[in-house]
């Protein structure tokens, strides 16, 4: 992973002396020498993975395929839920209206015109409460309660279909409610009239979904080329990181298709895994394009030296692009040790994706480097403009001997113990928010307003609350114990009320009415009183809680493989036990911050006006976004963490006092970390632009991570601290010296 300041000339002749011995550069020399082979392969690769994936060459697209963004675990509320459901292998669906009275004979014949059209259906159940004759107290049957709207002006007419039914025969049953939904709003214009059910919630989901990817990538690349403008000053240098991006999406888009026929794949997880894709794929290429071009600039010209060009930067940054690569794909990896199927998913599809671009970086970059050839280094459209060459050569990817980074870490030294203490206040301070942490579940609780099934689900919350989805709900096997349950839960505090017990399935349930907030707080009130006999809490929030209290048993074992493999390979670079535990420490300070602003900016709202969400159904930060956050935020700062301390180390190598080298180290990676930084961070907020609240939440605390890690962590405190600690920082135990000594990932 080490980038060597030596003579290019010097550095290219060890490649083609010893080639044999450097697989990367043999690797870069050979795509180097046939472009034109590689970009045929690429493009043949990209082609099928665009066709199958987008196209649906192979029946359907990838996102047909997808599932709910809903991870899910086999806790008390599934199993309270399937006791509920037992035998039934429903679809429901349901056409609401609202604002209409009851009572209205026109409203009363459309609905009976509609069972008329439902009767021939096969497996097809209506239930049309204003069709059912009210009580002899004029009262309605308790049962019915829940499909009139608390003010009496709206009803529910449901429609369910048995036998798992079909894609073709949930069509039709759709589309005869819609048609009925049209008549109704004809006869009354003024009233709101909604089809809607679970399945076409995950339907308008993952239509959403991707809509938020095609925006983000919109947003994302163009702004990410215009700072690869002033890096490079030239858009053919900017622009060839762009194209690895592109190859790496298409492949990320295939090598998910493949992965959605051996397990689920959710909405959710195409976002995330292109977004990470994107951002390490142009980090790749700017680390490439940036190498090849320091090293051309100064070596000799003719095709044969700009290949041992290409090899000497396939060799040296190609070397920090695969153990980047890997640093991210160990994060990715502690994913696979949780329960839910969904974050497994996103574990290994990152991973591949990670795969996809370092393949990308190592040999379509090298092609693409080999037919720019003498363009690159020459000056760039924007360098020839007056007002902007001076920003280019100040922004250029190509650092001084001496310059800001070398100066600010030069000031940081002169009071390294202040600098460390200060920084972690900072963080801490920051990261205060994460006390009054609350987890939710956004995929429920925050219905984008674009979705087609908004209206329903809001009209549905707000008009009927007893048929909207059960927040909290007890569950047991018989009725008798459902009211006993009922009566002691009842004078808990949140709680506003309980529903007399519903027979369904093989149990009773019983509603507890809560509010939003409250929900996973008096779940766990609940069960820590449980009663004496068989009884289940299921529900959103119990199933919240049970989602959380399995993240909780797996997080120690995630953290361990994460923290074993970032030590082991941080040792292996530098030699030192002392700079992987710093670096460990440094990034949990850092990802605490960044869950800080997300609680500061989401669960209290205060981010609601920028990025124009309603507040008032976001009950705190999802589950699965703090998960992510950490495990994604930890993989990207390790990027930066092991090239900065890879060109530290060499000099300490090299014989240079402690405090110098880590100046100049910083000064020659300053640049290109804080370009790629910059960028990675308005990719995650180009993301953070959608509307599905989990790809917001991600995306904001991915790139406040980001935004945290390249400037007061990476900036001050790691030189800070390495200089106030520097006479035990590249310290190691006798017996592990010499292990590093024989297969230490030195040059």
């Amino acid at each position: 992973m080490t980038d060597f300041d030596h003579s290019p000339a010097h550095e290219a002749h060890k490649v083609v002396t010893r080639g044999h011995r450097r697989p990367l550069a043999a690797l870069g020399r050979a795509s180097a020498r046939h472009p034109v082979v590689v970009l045929v392969v690429w493009g043949i690769v990209l082609g099928a993975a665009g066709a199958f994936a987008l196209g649906g060459a192979g029946g359907q697209t990838l996102f047909q395929r997808l599932s709910d963004g809903i991870p899910r675990v086999q806790g008390e509320a599934q199993q309270g839920q399937d006791l509920l459901s037992s035998g039934s292998g429903t679809t429901g669906f349901t056409l609401l209206v609202h604002g209409v009275d009851p009572h209205s004979t026109r409203l009363a014949e459309l609905a009976a015109d509609l069972g008329d059209r439902l009767g021939p259906l096969p497996h097809v159940a209506y239930t049309d409460p204003l069709a059912i004759p009210a009580l002899p107290d004029g009262s309605r049957a308790p049962q019915l309660a829940p499909l009139f709207s608390k003010d009496g002006r709206g009803v529910l007419l449901t429609a369910s279909i048995s036998e798992h039914p079909s894609t073709a025969a949930k069509l039709r049953v759709r589309h005869v409610l819609e048609q009925a939904r049209d008549r109704i709003r004809d006869a009354f214009p003024h009233s709101t009239v909604e089809v809607g059910g679970g399945s076409l919630l995950t339907d308008s989901l993952q239509g959403t979904s991707e809509n938020d990817l095609r925006r983000g990538e919109t947003v994302a690349l163009p702004v990410a080329l215009l700072v690869m403008l002033f890096v490079f000053g030239g858009f053919l240098a900017a622009g060839l990181p762009l194209v690895g991006a592109g190859a790496s999406i298409l492949g990320a888009l295939g090598a998910l298709l493949g992965f959605t026929y051996v397990m689920d794949v959710a909405n959710t997880v195409i976002n995330v895994v292109t977004a990470v894709g994107l951002g390490l794929s142009i980090d790749y290429g700017l680390l490439m394009v940036s190498r090849f071009r320091e090293l051309y600039r100064t070596s000799a010209r003719g095709r044969g030296a700009r290949i041992d060009a290409i090899a000497l930067t396939t060799d040296r940054a190609g070397r920090t692009v695969a153990f980047s690569g890997t640093t991210f794909a160990i994060a990715s990896l502690g994913l696979l040790v949780f329960e839910p199927d969904m974050i497994k998913a996103i574990g290994v599809a990152a991973m591949a994706v990670t795969v996809i671009a370092i393949a990308s970086a190592l040999t379509l970059m090298p092609a693409l480097l080999s037919l720019s050839g003498e363009r690159l280094i020459r000056p760039g459209a924007l360098a020839r403009v007056p007002g902007v060459r001076a920003l280019v050569a100040r922004f250029g990817d190509i650092a001084p001997d001496d310059g800001f980074f070398s100066r600010l870490t030069r000031r940081v030294q002169r009071h390294p113990a202040l600098v460390t203490l200060a920084c972690v206040v900072v963080l801490v301070a920051v990261g205060s928010p994460l006390f009054t942490l609350h987890l939710a579940n956004t995929s429920v609780d925050a219905i984008p307003r674009v979705s087609t099934q908004y209206a329903f689900q809001t009209t549905l919350d707000d008009r009927f609350p007893d048929a909207a989805l059960v927040r909290v709900e007890l569950v047991t096997s018989t009725r008798a114990d459902a009211e006993t349950w009922s009566r002691s839960v009842e004078s808990l505090d949140h709680v506003h009320s309980v529903a007399a017990p519903v027979r369904s399935g093989d149990g009773w349930g019983a509603r507890v009415r809560v509010d939003g907030r409250d929900g996973i707080a008096v779940v766990q009130e609940i069960r820590a009183d449980p009663p004496p006999f068989r009884h289940w809490v299921s529900g959103i929030d119990a199933s919240t809680t049970d989602l959380s209290a399995s993240l909780l048993r797996g997080a120690p074992w995630a953290a361990l493989i994460i923290a074993i493999g970032t030590i082991a390979l941080l040792f292996l670079m530098t030699g030192s036990l002392v700079v992987p535990l710093k670096a460990l420490i440094a990034s949990a300070l850092s990802l605490g911050a960044s869950v800080g602003v997300l609680v500061w900016g989401f669960e209290l709202g205060n981010f609601a006006p920028i990025l124009g969400f309603d507040p008032s159904h976001v009950y705190g930060v999802d589950v699965l976004v703090l998960l992510l956050t950490f495990v994604f935020g930890f993989g990207l700062a390790m990027d930066y963490e092991m090239f900065i301390l890879s060109r530290i180390k060499e000099r300490v190598d090299a014989g240079l006092p402690g405090p110098e080298a880590i100046a100049l180290g910083l000064q020659r990676s300053g640049r290109i970390i804080t370009s790629a930084a910059l960028i990675i961070v308005l990719v995650f907020l180009g993301f953070a632009s959608g509307d599905l609240m989990v790809i917001k939440q991600l995306g904001i605390g991915l790139a406040v991570a980001v935004l945290i890690d390249a400037t007061l962590v990476r900036c001050l405190l790691v030189p800070a601290f390495m200089t106030w600690q520097r006479r035990i920082m590249w310290w190691a135990p006798a017996p592990l010296t010499r292990l590093h000594a024989r297969f230490g990932l030195s040059d």
